[in-house]
């Protein structure tokens, strides 16, 4: 029953980790750029929430959805007014300027007096809630997550697989001068996978407050999300959801198993180990080059 129980917390850590490696890969496939910024996504997100509880008096759902609508249309202007301009940059430049936009969201929000310095519970109605399922224990807080990203995996397949924009983010992912002499309009395009992937980023962060609560250092997590891409294939978008999962149950079960600190590392030796023996992800495409 104990393995039991550190391999569904696991599965709920490995589903956040695997939101935000979903950002890291929705945005290299759109633009052949990594993001630093989606763990600070992800924290603005879970402040989103927050205020929208707490300062304008919202009611649960309607403050998820609104956070999750204020991070994709962020997104969307962060795209436009930061991120275009500098395109066709070399690719260390636009990374950098990730990194950047991170420090800036975190210090923004440390700044403002009395809520970016201080740690906050966000105000969950199933918060320490728990279920019985016969000898195991079921934390409300975990199934919620696994539930969420669950829905949130079916929803983004649908959109990638029926509508005519996830047909047409598919194509200028693939190619995209073709896309754009097809009519495809690219960078229209680019503005809205920025968007949908702040947006994932604040679902990831409104489910992870309720269990580590609400604070300006909790987009650090990104830095385990990104092994969790790498894992998976970074240009994979089911690979970032099963590498988030390898992840957080090594994670999970290393904690327990293994000697104290070895959790911390955990993510990073298994990158080690699928670099050295599938070198592209559990997922990914072998890429060649004619000369």
């Amino acid at each position: 029953m104990q393995f039991i129980q550190l391999v569904i917390s696991g599965i709920s850590q490995g589903c956040i980790y695997g939101l935000i490696a979903l950002g890291f890969v929705l945005i290299y496939k759109a633009t052949e750029t990594v993001s630093f910024a989606q763990g600070e996504l992800m924290m603005l997100g879970a402040f989103m929430g927050l205020a929208s509880m707490t300062f304008m008096g919202f009611p649960f759902w309607l403050a998820v959805i609104s956070a999750i609508a204020a991070m994709a249309l962020f997104g969307v202007l962060l795209e436009r007014v930061v991120i275009r301009p500098i395109l066709g940059q070399p690719a260390f430049s636009i990374v950098m300027l990730t990194i950047g936009i991170g420090y800036v969201a975190r210090g923004l929000i440390t700044m403002i007096p009395g809520i970016g310095t201080e740690t906050h519970a966000l105000p969950v109605p199933y918060k320490d809630e728990v279920w019985n399922a016969g000898p195991l224990v079921l934390n409300a807080e975990q199934m919620v997550v696994i539930a969420a990203t669950a829905v949130l995996c079916a929803l983004l397949f649908t959109i990638f697989r029926y509508s005519k924009v996830g047909i047409a983010m598919q194509a200028s992912s693939q190619n995209q001068l073709a896309a754009y002499y097809m009519g495809i309009p690219v960078k229209r395009l680019n503005g809205l996978v920025w968007g949908l992937a702040a947006a994932v980023a604040a679902c990831a962060g409104l489910l992870l407050a309720p269990i580590t609560f609400v604070h300006a250092n909790m987009g650090f997590i990104g830095l385990k999300a990104f092994p969790a891409a790498v894992v998976g294939g970074f240009g994979s978008l089911p690979g970032a959801i099963v590498g988030g999962l390898v992840i957080g149950i090594v994670e999970s079960l290393s904690g327990f198993y293994l000697p104290q600190g070895f959790k911390d590392i955990a993510a990073y030796i298994v990158v080690l180990v699928m670099l050295m023996v599938k070198p592209n992800g559990l997922f990914g495409e072998k890429l060649r080059k004619k000369v």
